[in-house]
């Protein structure tokens, strides 16, 4: 099973595996104070992508299309994470306010598509 949740919201017993999947570290919050399991930053889009996303919806349906396209290239960077899922929970760790229109919304269903997660 794959959930995700933000980085500033309170850890808990259900989300098993936590996995920061954002390529900067989140703003405001201390390596030592966030309870994670991994956190790995080539899965996240490319700083390019990032860039010319920036969050605004209106580009929601292009940027999942790039995003899968770097996916595809990089099947490394995102197979942790099905393995994990497949002996526990996963929990995917955000920081964009934006609950709706960002990568891990984007990366969860990926991955399900390629998983029984």
């Amino acid at each position: 099973m794959i959930q995700v949740k933000r980085v500033y919201d309170p850890p808990a017993q259900t989300d098993g595996k936590r996995i920061l999947v954002e390529r900067l570290w989140p703003r405001g919050i201390k390596k030592e104070t966030l309870k994670l399991d991994a956190w790995l930053k080539d899965v996240a889009p490319s700083t390019e992508l990032r860039k010319w996303f920036r969050h605004d919806p209106a580009k929601w349906d292009e940027f999942q299309q790039r995003y899968r396209n770097e996916l595809d290239k990089h099947q490394n960077t995102w197979q942790p994470i099905i393995e994990a899922a497949k002996t526990d929970k996963v929990t995917l760790l955000y920081s964009s306010h934006d609950a709706d229109h960002n990568n891990v919304i984007a990366l969860k269903k990926y991955l399900e598509e390629r998983s029984d997660a």
